[in-house]
């Protein structure tokens, strides 16, 4: 089911990350350093009153630039605007209502979607007396809050509650669910394309979003795909190049709803921040993935130029080794038909079942080999496994000291699984029980 995206967007400074930290209830940051990632994050799955959404901070997607600050906040709510579900506007009650403030409430006044109007900062004499002045934008409610004390933020969400679906059981579909992501100009729409033909389009709307969501099933030697929002895709190729740095909120959602993502690179730039923000995204909502480098006509190669690329992926960002690597070209459709393979490859890896006998020999075998051996002085020991989920698969272990099994153990574990039974393009899932 697909979760619905609320943005916070402002002026910088007015408090939008505090609100996003203060709606999570923790400071949300990359607990290991990958190189080229920021360490704060800018979005996360979370719950309300038991329904769940994506909570995304703009803020954490602006240039670095401080040049055109009012086309920035612009371009910031037009893209809120066009790609979340609900939109909370912060703005910050101490500065008062400035031209950027209203100019942006302009714009959402001509939206269809829900816009809540928060005023931060009110904790403050100055903050409470400038309150007033945001009536100006001719907005019936406000929703004064302090992102810092949490004051009144249960009143702004009580508020979003209502516009939240209910959190329902997934049910696995028939056909495997795809995506194809990644930065403006990487030749998504190009793919789509490719992959589905033109002349053959078949669509159906996607009931239940602010917007139409097209998604296509395509058939490959009698197997069926589902490729999701094609359309969303196609409307993006138009977007110009300065969108960029909002190219992971377009992912979320097309993300949330797949089995495998596509994460489609431009060769001859090679890995931003951006992909890598988007493959932590996948990871870290139990996706399976496969790394397409488009464009490979372009490159210079020989039959080791594929070695050469998959090596430097394997050196330089060791969390994305698991994840299969193709290189094709989806304006020519050079090796553009091994996606199908592949995405059927991963599939059976994502739903992958592993018998409590052949997992518990292998706990037995890896027992002794673990990087650390003990919890506060006492013998660590891992009892028995099983897996208690797939798509992603999940598996329980269980201890005698569960604090004692911590990330190093938890990685060579997962390692280990994968050197016997490949799991290649899926995350492994671990819960630690006491025995």
């Amino acid at each position: 089911m697909k979760k619905p995206i609320v943005a916070i967007i402002g002026r910088p400074n007015v408090g939008k990350s505090t609100l996003f930290n203060r709606i999570l209830g923790k400071r949300v940051a990359i607990v290991e350093d990958i190189p080229g990632v920021t360490r704060d994050r800018n979005y996360a799955v979370t719950t309300y009153c038991g329904r769940e959404f994506i909570l995304v901070d703009t803020g954490g997607l602006e240039p670095e630039t401080s040049d055109y600050i009012l086309s920035q906040m612009r371009t910031q709510a037009e893209i809120a605007v066009d790609e979340a579900d609900i939109i909370i506007f912060l703005m910050d009650g101490i500065q008062g209502l400035t031209p950027a403030d209203a100019e942006i409430a302009g714009l959402l006044r001509k939206v269809s979607k829900p816009v809540f109007y928060s005023v931060n900062k009110i904790d403050s004499k100055k903050g409470a007396a400038n309150l007033s002045d945001f009536y100006t934008i001719g907005v019936e409610k406000l929703y004064p809050i302090s992102a810092e004390h949490g004051t009144d933020v249960d009143e702004l969400l009580d508020a979003v509650h209502p516009l939240l679906p209910e959190t329902q059981e997934e049910v696995e579909d028939v056909y495997p669910k795809i995506a194809i992501v990644g930065r403006p100009n990487a030749g998504k729409s190009t793919l789509i394309n490719r992959l589905i033909g033109k002349e053959r389009l078949v669509t159906s709307p996607t009931p239940g979003t602010t917007r139409d969501s097209i998604d296509t099933v395509v058939s490959y030697y009698k197997n069926k795909y589902i490729f999701i929002d094609t359309a969303g895709i196609r409307r993006q190729s138009k977007v110009e190049k300065g969108v960029e740095y909002y190219s992971v909120i377009r992912a979320l959602s097309s993300i949330d709803r797949c089995d495998i993502a596509i994460l489609l690179l431009d060769t001859m730039e090679g890995i931003a921040v951006q992909d890598l923000k988007i493959a932590r995204y996948i990871e870290d909502t139990g996706k399976g993935c496969i790394i397409a480098f488009n464009k490979w006509d372009l490159v210079e190669k020989d039959e080791k130029t594929m070695d050469k690329y998959e090596k430097n992926i394997r050196s330089n960002y060791p969390h994305l080794s698991h994840i299969p690597c193709i290189f094709i070209s989806a304006l020519t459709g050079i090796r553009a038909s091994k996606i199908y393979p592949e995405i059927h490859s991963v599939m059976e890896e994502y739903s992958r079942q592993v018998t409590t006998g052949e997992l518990n020999r292998f706990i037995g075998e890896i027992s002794e080999r673990l990087p650390s051996s003990t919890y506060r002085g006492k013998v660590l020991k891992i009892y028995y496994a099983v897996q208690t989920g797939k798509r992603p698969p999940k598996f329980t272990l269980f201890v005698n000291y569960p604090l004692g099994i911590g990330t190093n153990i938890k990685r060579f574990i997962e390692n280990s699984m994968r050197d016997k039974w490949g799991f290649i393009g899926v995350p492994i899932r671990f819960a630690v029980r006491s025995k």
